[in-house]
C-alpha cells in the first residue's frame, strides 16, 4: 500500500468510527425513554432530537469552513493562520450557540409548529428543547475544533471526543432517569453534561497538540524535501494559545463567504430531505415506514463514505494550499478508487439481501413485503451518490464552497422538475416518482461538480 492510500486510511478509519456512534447514541436515548411508561416520552426524545440535529445540520458549515480554510493554511506552511483560525473558528462556535440561547422560543415554536406533534409531545419536548438548548455554545465550539483538527490531518481526536460524548451521554442520562428518578428532563440533562465534557476533552487535547505543531515545524524545517508539508515558514511557530487582538479573533470575509455557501447548500438538502419525507407521508403509514427504512440504506453507506470524504477534504486542502497539483490528482483519484469499492460491496449487499436487512430494522412484515417494490431504487443509492461525497470532501477542503451550493441548487430544481413531470405529465405512481428524482438528486450534485473539477483547481491562488 502506498503512502497516499495509507493516508487516506489513517484519516478515514477513526472518521468512520466517529460517524458510527451517533446511531448508538439515538438507539440509547430511545430505549431509554421507551422504559418512562408513555409512549409521549419517546415522541419527545424523537422530536427534540430531529429540531436539533436540524439545526446543527444547518451550522455545520462551522466544521467544514474550518477544516478548508486550516487544512489550505497547513500546506502553505502559514502556522500564524492556524492559530489565527483555530481562535476564530471558536469564538464564532460560541457565539453562534449563544445567539441559539438567546433565540431558543422562536426555533423551539417554529419547529413544533413545523413537526406538528400531539399536545402532550409538544408539552415533553418543549421541556427537553429548553434544557438542550444550554449545550448548543459547547457543541458548536466541538464543530469549530473538529474542524481544526481535521484540517490539521487529524480523525482520531474527534473520534476520542465523539465517542467520551457518547458513553458519558448514555452514563449521565442513565443515571438522572434511573437512579434519580427524572423523566425526560433527565435525558436532556445527560446530552448536556455530556456536550460540555467533549468540549473540555477536545480542549485538552488541542492544548497538547501545539507541542505538536512545533515537532512538526521543526522536522520540516530540518527535512525541507518532505513533500507533505512544504516549509514556507522560517522561524518560530506561533503558540496556539497566545494572546489575540480583536480584529484577529473576528471571522475573516472569506471565512463569512465560505460558510454562507455552505449553509445554503445545506438549506436546499433539507428542503429535499423535507419534501421526501412529506411527500411519503401523504401516501399513509405504510408508504412512510418504507421510506424512512429504505432510506437506512444511504445513511448506512454514508457512515463509512463519509470517512472518504472527510479524507479528501483534509489532503485535498492541504495540497491545494502548498500548490502541490500532482499530489492533489492523485489523492482524488485514490478516494474515487476507495469509493467505487464501497459502493460495489454496498450495492450487492443490498441488492441481494436487501429484504434480510430490513427485518432487521423491523418486524412488520406488511411494510417488509411493501418494500419489495421500492428495493431497485434504495440498492442504486450508493451508485448515484458516492461521486457527490467524494466531491465535497474535495471541495469542502479547497473551499470551493460556491460550486458546491451551485451543484446542489440545480440538483433540487431537477428534483422538483423531475418529480412533477413524472407524476402530472407521465402519470407515474408517485412513490417511484419521488424515489426517481431523489436519485436523479443524488447523481446530479455529483455530475454537477465533476464538470466543475478540471476548470477550477489550482488557477488562482489557494484562499488563505
Amino acid at each position: 500500500m502506498d503512502a497516499t492510500n495509507r493516508d487516506i486510511l489513517r484519516i478515514a478509519v477513526p472518521a468512520i468510527v466517529s460517524n458510527v456512534t451517533v446511531p448508538l447514541l439515538g438507539l440509547v436515548d430511545a430505549a431509554i425513554s421507551g422504559h418512562l411508561g408513555s409512549a409521549s416520552y419517546i415522541g419527545a426524545v424523537a422530536v427534540g432530537g430531529m429540531l436539533f440535529n436540524l439545526m446543527y445540520w444547518l451550522l455545520g458549515f462551522l466544521r467544514m469552513g474550518t477544516s478548508g480554510l486550516t487544512s489550505q493554511a497547513l500546506g502553505a506552511g502559514r502556522w500564524d493562520e492556524v492559530a489565527r483560525l483555530l481562535r476564530r473558528s471558536m469564538l464564532t462556535g460560541l457565539g453562534l450557540g449563544a445567539l441559539l440561547i438567546v433565540l431558543w422560543w422562536p426555533l423551539r415554536e417554529v419547529g413544533l409548529w413545523l413537526m406538528q406533534p400531539t399536545d402532550e409531545v409538544a408539552g415533553l419536548t418543549r421541556i427537553y428543547f429548553d434544557i438542550c438548548i444550554w449545550g448548543a455554545p459547547a457543541m458548536l465550539a466541538v464543530y469549530a475544533l473538529n474542524g481544526w483538527f481535521l484540517g490539521m490531518q487529524d480523525s482520531r481526536r474527534p473520534m476520542i471526543v465523539s465517542v467520551v460524548q457518547n458513553v458519558v451521554n448514555i452514563a449521565a442520562s442513565s443515571l438522572f432517569v434511573f437512579v434519580f428518578g427524572m423523566k425526560v428532563e433527565g435525558i436532556a440533562l445527560g446530552t448536556v453534561v455530556a456536550q460540555w465534557t467533549g468540549l473540555g476533552v477536545a480542549l485538552l487535547m488541542q492544548n497538547h497538540f501545539g507541542h505538536g505543531l512545533s515537532q512538526s515545524n521543526l522536522n520540516h524545517q530540518s527535512n525541507p524535501n518532505n513533500p507533505s508539508i512544504p516549509n514556507h515558514q522560517s522561524g518560530p511557530t506561533p503558540q496556539i494559545s497566545r494572546h489575540s487582538s480583536l480584529r484577529e479573533l473576528l471571522p475573516s470575509r472569506n471565512f463569512f463567504a465560505v460558510s454562507l455557501d455552505i449553509f445554503l447548500r445545506t438549506l436546499f438538502m433539507v428542503v429535499v430531505m423535507f419534501f421526501f419525507t412529506s411527500i411519503g407521508a401523504r401516501q399513509g403509514d405504510t408508504v412512510l415506514a418504507v421510506n424512512s427504512l429504505l432510506l437506512q440504506f444511504s445513511l448506512l453507506f454514508s457512515y463509512v463514505m463519509d470517512g472518504f470524504a472527510f479524507a479528501a477534504e483534509a489532503m485535498c486542502g492541504k495540497f491545494y494550499g502548498a500548490a502541490n497539483q500532482g499530489a492533489l490528482r492523485r489523492t482524488v483519484r485514490r478516494v474515487f478508487v476507495w469509493g467505487a469499492g464501497l459502493v460495489a460491496v454496498f450495492t450487492a449487499v443490498y441488492t441481494l439481501g436487501g429484504q434480510d436487512f430490513l427485518r432487521l430494522l423491523t418486524d412488520e412484515e406488511t411494510v417488509v413485503e411493501a418494500s419489495a417494490d421500492y428495493l431497485p431504487w434504495a440498492a442504486l443509492l450508493p451508485v448515484c451518490g458516492v461521486a457527490a461525497f467524494v466531491w465535497d470532501g474535495v471541495f469542502i477542503g479547497t473551499t470551493k464552497s460556491r460550486e458546491m451550493l451551485i451543484s446542489s441548487l440545480v440538483a433540487a430544481l431537477l428534483f422538483f422538475g423531475c418529480f412533477y413531470a413524472l407524476t402530472l405529465l407521465a402519470r407515474i405512481p408517485v412513490n417511484h416518482a419521488l424515489w426517481l428524482s431523489y436519485l436523479l438528486f443524488l447523481l446530479v450534485r455529483g455530475v454537477v461538480q465533476t464538470l466543475y473539477y478540471p476548470r477550477l483547481f489550482l488557477r488562482e491562488k489557494p484562499s488563505v
